[in-house]
C-alpha cells in the first residue's frame, strides 16, 4: 500500500510517499481502507521529536490519527463491524508507526465507530479527534443547560466544536476569536468575544457575575479565565497544565468509538457540522502539515487518500 512515512525525527520534508506492507489484523481489529485523514497539531510535533518522551515511534512511521473510511475485512471477535461498513475512528494506539496516512489502517474496534450518514469523507475524517476532544472536555466538566460556558479558541477545529457541543447541550456560550471570525461563531451559537488584551473586561460585560465554566483549547489564557471565572466555577484546559495548580484540569483526548458514536449522533441530528478549510491529496501531505503549523486556520485541513 501507498503511505507517507517518515523514518527519522524533523520537519515535514522528512516525509516521503512509500510502498508499505498491508496491516496485520489481528483479534478485535478491523482493517479500514482509508478515504480521508485530517491534520491535527499532535501529529506534526510527533514528527518533530516532541512527544519522545511519552511515546515509542516505530520507524518507519506512518503520521496521522484520524481517519474516515470503510471496513475492508475484520479480525478475529470483531463482531461489532463488517467489510462495507463506512466507519470514522481517532485511531491513537499503544505506540506509533501505522498512521492514517496511508491506504489502509489497522485499528482496534473499540476505536471506531460509523461514519456520520450527514457527512463526506473529508467531513467526517475532521470530526474525531476534535470532537472528542471537545466532547469528552465539556463532559468531564459537568456542562449543563443553566451554565455560562467561556471557550477560549471558538474558531478553532476544537472550540468550534466545543460551542455546538455545549450549544446542543442547552448552555449559554461565550468564545473567543479574532474579530474576522464573529460572524462565524455566532452562526454557531456563540457570543464572540475578541482575545487579547482587555479580555476578561469583555467578558465581565458580557457576565457580569462571572462565567461558570471556562473550556481553554489554545493556551495561554489562565489569567483571563481566573479573572472571569464565578465562584466555585470549574475550568480545564488541554494546552496549559499550570491550571491544576488553581483548581482546574488538564485534559488529553481518549479514544473512545462509544463517545465518537455519540458524535456522530449529534451530526446526523444536524446539531453539529465540521468545517473543511483545505484538502491536499496523499502525496501533498508535507504541505498539509506545514499549513497546520502555521495556524491560524479555520476548519480541519484534510489529507485525502482514496476517492469516493
Amino acid at each position: 500500500m501507498k503511505a507517507m512515512t517518515y523514518s527519522q525525527y524533523g520537519s515535514p520534508e522528512v516525509l516521503e510517499l512509500t510502498e508499505q506492507p498491508l496491516p496485520k489484523v489481528g483479534p478485535g481489529m478491523v482493517l479500514v481502507k482509508v478515504k480521508a485523514a485530517s491534520v491535527n497539531p499532535v501529529d506534526w510535533k510527533i514528527m518533530a521529536g516532541y512527544l519522545d518522551p511519552i511515546m515509542d515511534v516505530q520507524f518507519p512511521a506512518v503520521p496521522g490519527w484520524d481517519v474516515a473510511g470503510v471496513v475492508e475485512s475484520v479480525g478475529i471477535d470483531a463482531p461489532h463491524f463488517r467489510p462495507g461498513d463506512e466507519v470514522v475512528s481517532y485511531g491513537r494506539k499503544d505506540f506509533v508507526h501505522g498512521g492514517s496516512f496511508a491506504e489502509y489502517i489497522a485499528l482496534p474496534e473499540r476505536l471506531v465507530a460509523r461514519k456520520p450518514q450527514t457527512l463526506g469523507w473529508e467531513e467526517a475524517a475532521g470530526l474525531p479527534l476534535a470532537g472528542l476532544t471537545a466532547y469528552q472536555v465539556l463532559t468531564r466538566l459537568d456542562v449543563q443547560p443553566t451554565d455560562t460556558l467561556l471557550i477560549h479558541g471558538g474558531a478553532g477545529g476544537v472550540g468550534s466544536l466545543g460551542i455546538q457541543i455545549a450549544v446542543a447541550a442547552g448552555a449559554r456560550v461565550i468564545a473567543t476569536a479574532s474579530e474576522r471570525n464573529h460572524d462565524f461563531l455566532r452562526a454557531l451559537g456563540a457570543e464572540p468575544v475578541s482575545y487579547g488584551e482587555g479580555l476578561a473586561e469583555r467578558v465581565r460585560a458580557l457576565a457580569p457575575g462571572g462565567v461558570d465554566v471556562v473550556a481553554d483549547f489554545v493556551g495561554g489564557t489562565l489569567d483571563a479565565t481566573l479573572a472571569v471565572l464565578a465562584p466555585k466555577g470549574r475550568h480545564a484546559s488541554i494546552a496549559d497544565d499550570t491550571v491544576e495548580q488553581h483548581g482546574g484540569t488538564w485534559m488529553w483526548v481518549s479514544p473512545i468509538g462509544a463517545d465518537l458514536e455519540r458524535l456522530s449522533h449529534l451530526v446526523d441530528e444536524r446539531r453539529l457540522t465540521v468545517e473543511v478549510a483545505r484538502v491536499f491529496p496523499l502525496e501533498n501531505a508535507a504541505e498539509a502539515l506545514r499549513l497546520n503549523m502555521a495556524g491560524h486556520t479555520r476548519g480541519k485541513i484534510i489529507v485525502k487518500i482514496t476517492g469516493d
